[in-house]
């Protein structure tokens, strides 16, 4: 585990996110989650993932009750929840055959209860060029705003442990403040056909180039990383500068994170609950902390030259004590390159306070002339 080495620490950890409504558990019925730590032996990922699966195939019958007796509400609500369970079952990463399967059901039970919104959204597919040991193709979930025409974009990934399905379920108040929203993987997790890497970015210009001949805003596009997954907001900031009307780094890195001391550091950090360092590992196809520490420092944004060029309108907003990713490369990163905006929030990783609701604002100044 991350700074939970007991099972009493762990069912502690995850009480109090589920009081506080804090992912991982913010999307899921607590009551059930509270029985379900209740009843919980321990960690370990068969145990772990068995733990989520039996409710997940629980709340999948009943949406396929509900949906045979054509009560649309009902089933929508069952494939959510029946998501959500999965989704914990495969929670942090499915580095382990029992958690893989969990994946599996993610995939699937996401899809049903996303084809139930009143305002269905779309999965795309889109060839990618990839090299000899990489995939060929990027796969993103598109929302659009009801009753929007050529609506502003806000393309969204998550991190190490939150993907593109949790992405779409942890923004929805982008589509309510009519922005269509473009879900997607970042390198090395989910359905991403790279690994993490220097030039990893190459993944999103499909997405462009599909955004491009769609009826979305194609003018008018922003881009928001979450946790980790900040720190490939700040590099198409910079890399993909003229495609961007903005970008928002919400608690990734920049190049501190990425040293070997700070690794050191947070490699037990207790805002995480388990397999902190062997989820980041995976990121490069590895395994332990020492596969991550030889890897991860190319991924410095200050040694690749990136932060001293021109980059598009960036926010970057974090959490002041963060323990996983370093508050001081926001500090570097204003240091360097063109002026950007900042804003340090209460608490630790991400922050705590009206942070999604301040983002929104950001963005709706940036891209203002086609959001109400």
């Amino acid at each position: 585990m991350a700074g939970h080495p007991t099972i009493e620490a762990a069912r502690a950890w995850m009480l109090e996110h589920v009081e506080l409504g804090r992912y991982p558990f913010n999307a899921i019925d607590a009551d059930l989650v509270r029985q379900v730590i209740h009843d919980l032996p321990g960690t370990d990922p068969v145990t772990w993932a068995s733990a989520w699966l039996t409710p997940a195939a629980e709340h999948a019958a009943r949406a396929e009750t509900a949906e045979a007796a054509g009560d649309t509400a009902a089933a929508r609500d069952a494939w959510w929840q029946a998501y959500s369970c999965a989704f914990l079952g495969r929670y942090p990463a499915p580095n382990h055959p029992a958690k893989a399967a969990a994946y599996d059901r993610v995939l699937e039970y996401f899809a049903r209860a996303i084809a139930l919104e009143e305002q269905p959204s779309e999965r795309v597919v889109r060839q990618f060029a990839g090299r000899a040991d990489e995939g060929s193709q990027v796969a993103f979930y598109v929302r659009r705003p009801a009753g929007a025409e050529r609506p502003p974009v806000v393309i969204v990934w998550g991190g190490i442990d939150g993907w593109k399905e949790e992405s779409y379920v942890l923004t929805r108040g982008l589509t309510a403040a009519g922005f269509a929203t473009v879900h997607v993987d970042m390198p090395g997790v989910g359905e991403a056909p790279v690994l993490a890497g220097i030039d990893a970015e190459r993944i999103w210009d499909p997405v462009f180039e599909w955004i491009d001949g769609s009826d979305l805003g194609d003018s008018q596009i922003a881009v928001l990383g979450q946790s980790y997954g900040g720190y490939w907001a700040t590099k198409l900031a910079h890399t993909h500068a003229d495609r961007l009307a903005a970008a928002v780094n919400w608690g990734g890195g920049i190049h501190i994170t990425f040293q070997p001391d700070w690794q050191e550091r947070s490699r037990h950090a207790s805002s995480y609950l388990m397999d902190l360092m062997a989820t980041r590992a995976r990121l490069f196809g590895g395994t332990t902390f020492e596969d991550y520490v030889a890897r991860c420092p190319e991924l410095s944004l200050l040694d690749q030259g990136v932060l001293d060029q021109p980059s598009c309108p960036l926010l970057l907003v974090n959490g002041k004590d963060d323990l996983q990713n370093s508050p001081d490369d926001m500090v570097l990163a204003l240091q360097h390159g063109d002026p950007k905006t900042a804003r340090f929030y209460p608490g630790g990783h991400m922050g705590t306070g009206p942070i999604m609701p301040d983002i929104v604002k950001w963005l709706k100044r940036q891209l203002a002339t086609n959001v109400s």
